[in-house]
C-alpha cells in the first residue's frame, strides 16, 4: 500500500513539472499583435547583453516558481503521508474497533441470551417467590399475632397445658377424687361398700412450660409441670411424689448435636413406656388416654427424681437412669411380732410430712403390786393394788422408707419401623435394723414377773411369765435383701392405615409392687423379722384406634398382682394381768383369785399378778393362710368403729379381708374434638371402668388354717366425663 501511494505522489510531481514547463515555453514566445506602427522614432534595439539579462531575470523567475511548486508539492506529499499514514491507522482503527464490535456483539449476544434466560426464569419464579413472600408474610403475621413460641433472651418458650372440669361416679364410694385408689376398693362387706359417691373436680388441669437454647454443640432445656392434683398432708414419694402445688414433672437436660443427652430433676420414670425412642416430654409418654389421672391397673410408671443418661439413634435408643426409691412395707402381723426399724414418718425440718391421722392412748394394767391392809379388828390381811401404764399408738399418714440405694434403671427401646419395642432391668434394694427378743411385749410389760416369781399352779395350761421375754441381750441385727424385676413391651399397627395399635407390657419380680398403678407392697416380714420381698405382677393390654381426625377411642385391660408370702409363729398377746394370791400351807403352795380366810390364815402368801394368755399360732407375712378372714365376709359384717370418728367412719365390717391378691380392671372410652386448630383444641372426653379387687384367702378358725376362708373381693363400676380446653 505505500508502494502505490509514493508511486501517485511521483506521478503527480513529474505532472506538475511538465505543466510548469510548457506553461513556461508558451509565456515565453507570446503572438504579438499587430499594431500599426507609429511614425515616430524607432529606438535602438536591445543590446546582446540586455538580452541576457532579461533571459536571466526570466529563468530566475520561472526557477522560483518551479521551487515553490516543488515545496508546495512536497508539503501535498507530506500531507498526503500524513493522511495515508491516519488512515492507515484509521483502518487498523476500525479494524480492531470491527474485531472488538464483533467480540462485544458475540459477547451481547451471549449475555442477551443468559440474560434472556434468566428473565424467563425470574418470570417462572416470580409465582413461586409471591407465593413465598406471601407464606412468610403470613407466618410473620401469625408469629405476630398468634406466636406459636416466646422468646426471651436467645431462649424460646413454649407454653402449655389445659383447663379441665371433670366428673366421676362410683357404684361403691373410695372416699376419692377423679384419681382412684384401686388398692382402696371396697371389700363387699365393708361400710363403704353400699353407698356410691359423685365427685366433681377441676383439679387436673395442668400448666405447663418449655424453654430450649440451642448452642453450639447441642440445646440445653428445662420443662416445668404442674396441677392440683396434690394433697398437702399425704404428700408421700410413693409413686407420684405429689408435693403441692403438685410437681408432675420438673427436669433440666443437655442433648448434644449427635443426641447424647444428660437430664436431671422430676422425670417420668425410664420404667414407664415411651411413644418412640426415650423421651422426657409428657407428650412422648405412651400413657393411657384414660380420664382417671391414676390411669389404669396394670400401667407401670412412677413420676419421681431421676437423673439419666440416654443416647437415640435412628432406630433405637439406649438409656441408664438412677430414680428415688422407697419400699412399700405391708404385712399381716399376729400377736408379738418382732420390733424392727426401716423408716419412719417425715420429720418436718426435713421437709416430709410428719402429720399422723390418729393418736391413740391407751391406758392398761400392767401389773398388780401385793400390799397389807390392816381391819378395823386389827388384823392384818394381804391385798393388792394395780399398777396402771399408758400406751399411745400413732397412725401416721404417710411413711418415708430409709432407703439403701436409688433405684436402678435400664432400658433399650427399639424403632424399627413397624411398631415401638422396650426392655427394661430395675434393680432395688432394701434394708432394716431388727431387734431379736424384743417385742411388744417387752415393751409394755418388760421387767415384770409373775407372782413374783411363783410357780404356775392352778392356772390355765401354758401360763407364760413375762420376764421370760426379758431376759439376754438384744443385739441389733442389721438386713439387707436385694429387689427389682424385668419389664417388656410392645405397640404395633394393627390395619393397613395405621389408625389402630395393639400394644401389651408386663413387669414382673420380686419388690417392684411401687411401679403398678395399684402400688401393693413391695415386702414384707418374715417370723423373725426379717424383709421378705412380695413377688409382683403388673400387666396391660391396650388396643386405640383413631376412626377420624377427631375421634379416639381406647380399650384397656390391666392386672396387678401381689404374691403371698406365708409366714406364721407361736406367740402371745398379753392384755390385763389377773390378780392372783398365793399362799403356802404346809409346804404346798396354793394360788387362787378367790382367796378364802383359811387362805389369809396359812402360814405365808402375798397377792400378784398372773398371765393365763395361752401360745397360738398367728399370721405373718403378706396374705398368710392363717389370716382371719370372715366366712360372712361377703355379706354386710357388723358396722366398723374408729376411735374418735362421729361419721364419715367407712372402714371395713370386723374381720372382713386379708392383703389384696391382685386388682383387675377393664376400662373403655372416648375423646372427640369438637375443635382443633390454630386457637387451641375442645375436646369431650368418657370412660367407663370395671374394677374387681381380690384379697388372699385365710382362715375362719382362729389359730388354724384346717378350714380356709375364700377371699374378700369387691366389685366397683365407674364412669368418668372430661370437658378440655388446651393451649394451642
Amino acid at each position: 500500500m505505500k508502494f502505490t501511494m509514493y508511486a501517485a505522489a511521483a506521478a503527480i510531481l513529474a505532472a506538475s513539472l511538465v505543466v510548469s514547463n510548457a506553461q513556461t515555453s508558451d509565456s515565453a514566445a507570446p503572438k504579438k499583435k499587430h499594431v500599426p506602427a507609429k511614425k515616430a522614432t524607432t529606438p535602438p534595439p536591445p543590446s546582446v547583453e540586455d538580452q541576457i539579462q532579461a533571459l536571466r531575470t526570466e529563468l530566475q523567475t520561472q526557477i522560483d516558481s518551479l521551487k515553490n511548486d516543488l515545496a508546495a508539492k512536497d508539503a501535498q506529499l507530506r500531507q498526503a503521508q500524513q493522511q495515508a499514514a491516519d488512515a492507515r491507522a484509521a483502518a487498523e482503527k476500525a479494524e480492531a474497533d470491527a474485531q472488538a464490535q464483533q467480540q462485544t456483539f458475540t459477547e451481547n449476544s451471549s449475555a442477551v441470551s443468559t440474560l434472556q434466560s434468566t428473565v424467563n426464569d425470574l418470570k417462572t419464579n416470580q409465582a413461586s417467590l409471591a407465593t413465598t413472600v406471601s407464606d412468610e408474610t403470613t407466618k410473620i403475621k401469625k408469629a405476630i399475632d398468634h406466636p406459636d413460641t416466646l422468646h426471651y433472651k436467645g431462649v424460646t418458650l413454649t407454653p402449655g397445658g389445659y383447663a379441665a372440669g371433670e366428673t366421676v361416679w362410683r357404684a361403691h364410694a373410695t372416699g376419692g377424687d377423679i384419681p382412684t385408689a384401686f388398692s382402696s376398693i371396697p371389700y363387699e362387706g365393708a361400710d363403704a361398700y353400699s353407698l356410691s359417691e359423685f365427685y366433681g373436680s377441676a383439679r387436673q388441669s395442668r400448666m405447663a412450660l418449655m424453654a430450649e437454647g440451642k448452642l453450639p454443640w447441642g440445646t440445653v432445656r428445662g420443662y416445668w409441670e404442674a396441677d392440683w392434683l396434690g394433697t398437702g398432708i399425704t404428700s408421700n414419694n410413693n409413686q407420684s411424689n405429689s408435693y403441692v402445688l403438685r410437681q408432675r414433672v420438673l427436669w433440666a437436660q443437655a442433648e448434644t448435636n449427635n443426641h447424647l443427652a444428660f437430664t436431671g430433676g422430676q422425670l417420668w420414670s425410664l420404667a414407664t413406656e415411651d411413644k418412640k425412642g426415650i423421651s422426657n416430654l409428657s407428650g412422648d409418654i405412651m400413657t393411657p388416654q384414660t380420664i382417671d389421672p391414676n390411669y389404669v391397673v396394670g400401667f407401670v410408671w412412677t413420676r419421681q427424681y431421676g437423673f439419666r443418661v440416654t443416647k437415640t439413634l435412628p432406630k433405637a435408643a439406649f438409656g441408664f437412669a438412677i430414680e428415688n426409691p422407697q419400699v412399700l412395707y405391708s404385712a399381716a402381723l399376729g400377736g408379738d411380732t418382732p420390733y424392727a426399724i426401716l423408716g419412719s414418718v417425715g420429720q418436718n425440718g426435713g421437709n416430709y410430712n410428719a402429720a399422723v391421722s390418729s393418736v391413740a392412748a391407751t391406758t392398761y394394767v400392767q401389773s398388780y403390786k401385793g400390799v397389807t391392809d390392816t381391819s378395823t379388828g386389827g388384823i392384818s390381811v394381804p391385798t393388792y393394788i394395780p399398777v396402771y401404764n399408758t400406751i399411745t399408738a400413732n397412725t401416721n399418714i404417710t411413711n418415708i422408707s430409709f432407703n439403701y440405694i436409688p433405684d436402678l434403671i435400664m432400658k433399650l427401646a427399639l424403632d424399627p419401623g413397624w411398631g415401638h419395642y422396650e426392655i427394661i432391668g430395675i434393680g432395688r434394694a432394701a434394708h432394716e435394723t431388727i431387734y431379736p427378743g424384743v417385742d411388744q411385749n417387752t415393751v409394755k410389760y418388760g421387767g415384770v414377773t409373775d407372782n413374783a416369781g411363783f410357780p404356775l399352779l392352778g392356772v390355765a395350761a401354758g401360763g407364760a411369765l413375762p420376764s421370760s421375754k426379758t431376759t439376754g441381750a438384744y443385739a441389733p441385727v442389721s438386713n439387707t435383701i436385694a429387689l427389682g424385676g424385668i419389664a417388656g413391651s410392645f405397640r404395633v399397627p394393627i390395619d393397613p392405615k395405621r389408625t389402630t395399635t395393639f400394644g401389651a407390657k408386663g413387669l414382673y419380680g420380686p419388690g417392684v409392687g411401687r411401679y403398678g398403678a395399684t402400688t401393693l407392697s413391695d415386702v414384707t416380714d418374715n417370723a423373725w423379722g426379717g424383709l421378705s420381698p412380695i413377688h409382683n405382677f403388673s400387666g396391660l393390654v391396650t388396643v386405640e384406634s383413631n376412626p377420624t381426625s377427631r375421634l379416639s377411642l381406647y380399650l384397656n385391660y390391666g392386672i396387678d398382682y401381689a404374691g403371698r408370702a406365708d409366714y406364721a409363729h407361736s406367740s402371745l398377746t398379753l392384755g390385763n394381768p389377773t390378780a392372783t394370791f398365793c399362799s403356802t400351807v404346809a409346804g404346798v403352795f396354793t394360788c387362787t383369785a378367790s382367796p378364802t380366810a383359811a387362805n389369809f390364815a396359812g402360814t405365808g402368801g402375798a397377792w400378784g399378778s398372773h398371765f393365763t394368755t395361752v401360745p397360738v399360732m398367728t399370721a405373718v407375712g403378706y396374705g398368710s393362710r392363717y389370716a382371719s378372714v370372715s366366712a360372712t365376709c361377703s355379706t354386710v359384717a357388723a358396722p366398723g368403729y374408729a376411735s374418735g370418728s362421729v361419721g364419715y367412719t367407712g372402714i371395713a365390717g370386723s374381720g372382713c379381708g386379708n392383703n389384696t391378691r391382685n386388682v383387675q380392671e377393664i376400662t373403655a372410652g372416648w375423646w372427640y374434638d369438637i375443635y382443633k386448630g390454630d386457637r387451641g383444641r375442645f375436646r369431650q372426653g368418657f370412660q367407663y371402668g370395671y374394677a374387681v379387687r381380690e384379697g388372699w384367702s385365710g382362715t375362719s378358725t382362729a389359730g388354724s388354717i384346717s378350714n380356709p376362708a375364700t377371699g374378700a373381693k369387691g366389685i366397683d363400676n365407674m364412669f368418668w366425663t372430661s370437658l378440655r380446653y388446651y393451649l394451642p
